[in-house]
């Protein structure tokens, strides 16, 4: 089995070892929590499929994130009243949020609180199963387009998605797709960028894919089709120092630890964490403590997806 840790590169040694200070000496850059916007849950690591990139490394084997349950996100859902955080999202991630059986009893529980829902799934067959989808069926007929799928298409040829995913995949989430549209369900896309071809390449392509299927999405808009950078930790990246703000002319709030927060359980613990970030489940610098409160704290942008992902890329997360 892989080892699920982050690992340091030899292209950044040197570089990321110290919260505070760079390894030339410079202030690193923070990010407070100021206008929190989207809760994340970990549903778990387990997944249907093993692709050749997961940024989590979720496989059918990978259990070291194990399922969170209905119990433990009413708990978080409690805390955000208590804490007066103002989200308006709550998000699904995992793995693969179907493997989870609580996943549609989590995903009404926040619906039923008024918080719009997003869940990130592979449509394949964990979705289809006739329990899955009965429970779905009723989630989108009462709540319409407070809920959202997005889809992980990483590509809009089948050749090169199955390169990444397995043969027939391409095949059989398009067929999830189709369901999910024939529900009328609110659908995005999630591909990657890493192929070559143009931004505006592959939007035209997968204009394509979703005429030809009658899917109602933007391929035009990045908060409908998202086209993520693959994240390399092999490729050398600057350090983001309190200067970097200024010289880049971006804000700390643009930042998605700025406005979001990630909830996991790991194998073995006796409750979940809240981590900083998405992208650093393995890395446990980036876990804030067990409740919302401790999670409130400054995140120190000690990782090379910190620069190449969010500061440079200018990536997020969230719709």
């Amino acid at each position: 089995m892989k080892d699920h840790t982050d690992t340091p590169q030899t292209a950044n040694l040197g570089k990321f070892s110290d919260p505070f200070t760079t390894a030339k000496g410079d202030t690193r850059a923070s990010v407070a929590l100021t206008k929190p916007e989207t809760l994340w849950f970990n549903t778990g690591t387990l997944c249907n499929i093993e692709c050749e990139n997961c940024y989590i490394l979720s496989s059918p084997s990978n259990d070291a994130l194990v399922y969170l349950t209905t119990a433990e996100v009413e708990n978080y859902l409690d805390q955000l009243d208590s804490r007066k955080w103002g989200v308006r999202e709550i998000a699904f991630t995992g793995g693969e949020p179907f493997m989870n059986p609580d996943m549609c009893d989590m995903a009404r529980v926040s619906l039923e609180r008024g918080y719009d829902v997003l869940i990130l799934t592979n449509a394949m067959r964990p979705m289809m199963r006739k329990s899955v989808r009965a429970a779905l069926e009723g989630l989108i007929a009462e709540f319409g387009d407070k809920l959202t799928f997005r889809i992980s298409l990483d590509h809009w040829s089948p050749e090169v998605h199955d390169k990444e995913r397995g043969k027939g995949a391409f095949d059989k989430t398009i067929e999830g797709m189709e369901w999910l549209r024939d529900q009328g369900a609110v659908m995005a896309v999630a591909g990657r960028s890493i192929w070559a071809e143009s931004d505006a390449q592959a939007r035209a392509s997968y204009s394509e894919i979703y005429a030809k299927h009658n899917f109602n999405i933007d391929a035009q808009n990045p908060a409908m089709t998202v086209l993520f950078p693959e994240m390399d930790e092999s490729i050398e990246v600057p350090e983001i120092t309190t200067e970097c703000w200024g010289i880049l002319d971006k804000s700390p709030d643009a930042i998605m630890c700025s406005s979001s927060r990630m909830v996991v359980k790991r194998k073995g613990a006796d409750a979940p964490a809240v981590l900083a970030c998405t992208l650093l489940a393995y890395s446990p610098e980036f876990e804030l403590g067990k409740t919302l409160e401790e999670a409130e704290r400054d995140v120190h942008l000690n990782h090379p997806h910190c620069a190449k992902f969010c500061v440079l890329g200018g990536a997020s997360c969230s719709a």
